[in-house]
């Protein structure tokens, strides 16, 4: 039967044809009075010649409207107006709001839109009245009930991919692939981090107990926080925070520590020998300076900033606590300090200022251009900035240097203008200046220590449209506005950043000089600043420095660079502390709910491959402490341990002694490898790492490690860090095992990978014994360690990764090498907990 109505359009035909319509429309010209065609006859006749370069000039408009026609005609029924954007401009929910794309795309842009659903979207929420409605401020108070936002979480939110992590919505990675771009934005270029995350506790109080109280609960290894370098305020000072007394056991994390410069007659006069103070002055005390006179500096009013990873801040917190009450009650009860009366202010600082960490050789120009210091600086200041533009890599200046001065408001001088690096002509092309400025009190003087004027700089005293207003006032758009006297004066604080391992700037002595080159040097320390300004200030400061053209980094980007530049990173590669314990319990949560999401037929099956605790890495496996699991392997049923014994277990004997409790710890520090190196001589290793051990508690006035601890549970407990680099191809992934070798399977390793030299076997023509030997599974009693951190090196062009293993197999490991004759190659084997296949591998000492 024959319908006795037409069917009725589509919904979006009357959108479609609009923009068909729009897109196959020409421009054209309106007619002036000079191209009306005149009541002659003269017009009818036509011309005997044309010149065709004047006529196509006179009909160039018609022209260039036709060839836009017959563009938008064609990309009209393909394209849409935001995939006409460049990547970086393309946003998630920009089709629901006409203003998110540029001027010349916004005409098309609204004859794409639906303008019905809009109606319908716009339906779907009620209306609140004018009293009930929610204000913007208070919509993201709602949100951070659970969690806090850092000043540009909203920027951030926008270009990356956040994650609940220590409290703090934080970026983890951008949203576009920028994974290789990263790497060589650090390298060649410059990248930023946003780390206000950071904690920061600040102690005020008299220099000697400060000292005391550091030395309690810091790394003997290094240099004491009483050292010249660091007390005067010109450096920063990176140590490893333990328990207080607690050295070797109780490692909690890595600190940087800030002492607040004080100018004195030593610090505040250049190398050459001419003060930038000028003359000197009789009379009253200049502000700032010490005090002279019967005070000793011991006696001086000092305060200090301690910055930690927020996952340790708690941590951090109450050990300096305990170590102050410590150190207080013991100096009351001394002869020498009983008679004067001490306290120790300590204050939580969190989220009271912003940091910025740029890492990358162009670091410094993007510093110099983004920011702008205020006019009345004195010499030595002058000759540092103009400096700074010409440095092509702050690892040439001292490290942790910090200077301190005031900037002006940013949104003064927005946008910025790129620093240019200057090199003279008539020298060679890669040749600078050498670096002149050297670290001083002066410099490192900032009043962003103050918190009163940290208070005043909460709330910028401008708004942005205010601003704008002024902007828009000037006669030549875009000019710098002047500053006035109203107009913020911030101070900020600038440290050198280096990212590099302890034994990175010296050659190592254990080469290989056979099969394969191990350049323990080649690691490619990067270098760069940290910008620290008051709370406030972070959105101002934040879009001028991305306006340099820098990239900009999450979590994931800022772990690349430690792994790239051969260092641990924190708490990824720090096994046996509490925050390694949480990292890795969150890790294996999340593991565990992404492989019981996958169907078994397209999942790991972990009883097949035999792999031992596939969730976490079982650290007292390696150190020996707790037997391997057995396992039925090929079965999808329990082990025998899943079993009820039916024997009767015989009575413990009380006859026996008491087993000493070992407990696992890690040997790290600048020392750590000079420690290894002697004990590795001795018939006695363990009564010489107590030794050791004790010496170094010594040197912080504390007493040696309790008679309970016995040597050799002090020695089997103990964990080093090492770097594992793959003898041919693979990649040795995240929790990889490490197995000793035999010496038979050494000799034959070593074999197999004589053929291929150093340029390495290429896919398909590996050694037939390589192949045979790989395919060979040891025993989980074999395990020595697991990798932390592996993936494939963009900068060495191989896998490579870092691990810990187990103190006493490292010795035996360097033993087995001697027995065998192979010098310094120190080879183990590495299989990932997803495979069968062992890959050869050289494993050195990590620092």
């Amino acid at each position: 039967m024959p319908l006795k109505r037409a069917p009725p359009p589509p919904e979006n035909a009357g959108r479609q044809n609009k923009r068909f319509k729009t897109a196959r429309s020409i421009i054209v010209q309106e007619a002036s009075v000079s191209t009306r065609p005149s009541k002659s006859n003269d017009s009818d006749e036509l011309p005997d010649s044309i010149d065709v370069e004047k006529f196509v000039e006179s009909r160039s408009f018609e022209i260039r409207a036709m060839q836009q026609a017959m563009k938008n005609a064609k990309a009209g029924t393909t394209h849409r107006a935001w995939q006409e954007l460049p990547r970086h401009l393309r946003r998630r929910a920009a089709s629901h709001h006409v203003r998110r794309v540029p001027l010349r795309l916004r005409q098309k842009s609204r004859t794409e839109m639906d303008s019905l659903r809009r109606k319908i979207l716009g339906r779907s929420l009620p209306k609140r009245g004018k009293d009930r409605r929610e204000t913007r401020s208070d919509a993201f108070a709602r949100r951070q009930k659970d969690k806090k936002w850092l000043e540009t979480h909203v920027w951030h939110a926008k270009r990356m991919h956040m994650e609940n992590m220590w409290g703090y919505r934080l970026a983890i990675k951008p949203t576009e692939k920028s994974f290789r771009p990263s790497h060589r934005a650090s390298v060649h270029g410059s990248i930023l981090h946003d780390a206000s995350y950071s904690g920061l506790i600040e102690l005020k109080g008299a220099q000697l107990v400060l000292s005391r109280a550091l030395e309690t609960c810091c790394d003997p290894n290094a240099a004491g926080p009483a050292s010249k370098r660091f007390l005067s305020g010109i450096r920063g000072w990176e140590t490893a925070f333990y328990e207080a007394g607690s050295y070797p056991f109780g490692y909690i994390g890595p600190i940087f520590v800030l002492w607040k410069a004080v100018a004195t007659a030593s610090h505040t006069s250049q190398p050459t020998g001419v003060s930038p103070n000028g003359p000197k002055t009789k009379g009253k005390r200049k502000r700032g300076q010490a005090k002279t006179g019967n005070e000793s500096p011991d006696e001086t009013t000092r305060t200090i900033w301690v910055r930690c990873h927020p996952t340790i801040f708690c941590p951090v917190l109450s050990t300096l606590r305990k170590a102050v009450s410590l150190t207080l009650d013991a100096m009351k009860k001394s002869s020498v300090h009983s008679q004067n009366s001490y306290s120790v202010e300590v204050i939580d600082l969190r989220d009271s200022i912003n940091v910025f960490e740029i890492t990358g050789p162009k670091s410094s120009q993007v510093i110099h251009g983004a920011l702008t210091p205020i006019t009345n600086q004195k010499d030595e200041f002058k000759k540092f900035w103009s400096s700074l533009s010409d440095l092509q890599n702050t690892g040439s200046i001292p490290s942790n240097m910090v200077i301190g001065f005031n900037v002006l408001d940013p949104r003064l001088n927005f946008p910025p203008k790129n620093a240019k690096v200057r090199i003279a002509r008539e020298g060679l092309p890669t040749i600078c200046k050498p670096w002149e400025c050297f670290p001083t009190a002066y410099l490192a003087g900032s009043d962003i220590w103050d918190q009163s004027i940290r208070d005043v700089l909460k709330v910028p005293r401008f708004k942005k449209k205010e601003l704008d207003a002024r902007k828009a006032q000037n006669t030549v758009p875009g000019t710098p506005l002047k500053p006035t006297a109203p107009d913020n004066r911030i101070p900020v604080l600038l440290v050198q950043r280096s990212v590099k391992s302890i034994s990175a700037a010296r050659a190592s002595s254990s080469l290989p000089t056979l099969s394969f080159q191990r350049a323990t040097n080649s690691d490619p320390n990067l270098h760069g600043w940290t910008l620290i300004v008051p709370k406030g200030w972070g959105m101002p400061f934040l879009m001028s420095l991305i306006y340099t053209g820098t990239r900009v980094g999450g979590q994931r980007e800022r772990a690349h660079q430690s792994f790239e530049a051969g260092a641990a990173y924190f708490p990824r590669d720090f096994p046996t502390c509490t925050a390694y314990d949480e990292f890795a319990a969150a890790r294996a949560a999340t593991d565990e709910e992404r492989w019981e999401k996958k169907p078994p037929a397209k999942r790991v099956s972990w009883d097949k491959l035999s792999t031992l605790s596939p969730w976490t890495s079982a650290w007292r496996v390696a150190l020996g402490l707790d037997p391997a699991p057995s396992r039925d392997v090929g079965t999808d049923y329990g082990s025998d341990a899943d079993m009820v014994p039916t024997q009767r277990e015989d009575p413990p004997r009380t006859s026996e002694p008491p087993t000493p409790v070992i407990r696992p710890w890690l040997l790290y520090g600048p020392s750590a490898r000079v420690i290894v190196e002697s004990i590795a001589r001795l018939l006695g290793p363990a009564s010489g790492l107590l030794s050791e051990i004790n010496a170094l508690r010594r040197k912080r006035e504390l007493p040696p490690l309790d008679a309970s601890i016995d040597a050799n549970a002090l020695l089997q407990g103990a964990l080093v860090h090492v770097r594992v680099t793959l003898c041919g191809r693979g990649v040795a992934d995240d929790m990889a095992f490490i197995y000793a070798l035999g010496d038979q399977e050494a000799r034959e390793w070593t074999k197999a990978h004589a053929q291929q030299g150093l340029s390495g076997y290429e896919v398909g023509e590996e050694p037939l014994d390589a192949t045979e030997l790989s395919k060979i599974v040891p025993s989980d009693g074999a395990v020595i360690g697991f990798v932390t951190s592996g993936n494939y090196s963009l900068s060495r062009g191989k896998g490579y990764a870092i691990g810990a293993i187990s103190l006493v197999r490292f010795l035996e490991i360097q033993e087995q090498a001697h027995r065998l004759r192979r010098g310094n190659d120190w080879l183990v084997k590495v299989r990932n907990r997803d495979e069968t296949i062992c890959r050869a591998a050289y494993v050195d000492f990590l620092e």
